[in-house]
């Protein structure tokens, strides 16, 4: 866009084109519009050519942000500032759309305590990383007459990691497999819970000759 001549005066010269799907300055056709300025503030509604005044007076442009509303909603602002925000803003929306993805965590009837945790732990972490996940528990043979043991420890899981999930889907069986789909919940705490601690290795006995590995000191 050049140099725009409005009422004897003249607004900035921009050197960016114009967006066809965005309608700024002159290219505004409504009759009456809601503006705000640069802050954000309410300028009340206006008629286009008032709310130009306005933006030339302050070396900016009046950018329709809503065609849809009713009256139109417009912003007082430097459209090159704004293509480049909108920018920034739907490419961080599609960056975070591809790095999302959907996890799997496979439990057993059977999976031991410890096992368990650090699988709940991994669910926890993949939740804070933005991504969904599909908490399975997998049945084999004779297991499946006693899919209480699993029902149990699905609404176990459930409950344990109600702080950071939505429970999108299930619990429900498909085939062999008990699973329950978990989505990020909004506002979830940034911090997975610590991991269960290892136990520590208990000191060898002394050989003979050998000072023994307690109690002693340098």
């Amino acid at each position: 866009m050049g140099i725009g001549v409005f009422g004897g005066g003249f607004i900035a010269e921009r050197s960016f084109r114009p967006n066809d799907r965005i309608r700024v300055n002159e290219r505004i056709r409504a009759r009456e519009i809601r503006v705000i300025d640069e802050e954000g503030a309410q300028l009340g509604v206006l008629q286009p050519f008032e709310a130009m005044k306005l933006a030339r007076e302050r070396g900016l442009d009046l950018v329709e942000i809503s065609p849809t509303a009713d009256p139109p909603v417009c912003k007082i602002t430097d459209y090159g500032k704004y293509l480049y925000q909108e920018s920034k803003r739907k490419h961080e929306a599609r960056r975070h759309q591809k790095g999302s993805q959907l996890k799997e965590v496979k439990f057993r009837p059977s999976t031991a305590e410890h096992d368990y945790q650090v699988r709940k732990n991994q669910i926890v972490r993949f939740l804070g990383e933005g991504h969904k996940v599909k908490a399975m528990i997998f049945h084999r043979g004779r297991e499946m007459a006693h899919q209480s043991v699993s029902r149990g420890k699905m609404d176990r899981l459930l409950k344990e990691v109600n702080e950071y999930a939505l429970v999108e889907l299930g619990p429900r069986m498909e085939a062999n497999i008990l699973m329950a789909l978990l989505a990020p919940k909004k506002g979830a705490p940034a911090q997975a819970p610590a991991p269960p601690q290892q136990s520590q290795p208990k000191p060898q006995p002394s050989r003979p000759g050998q000072p023994s590995q307690e109690g002693t000191s340098g």
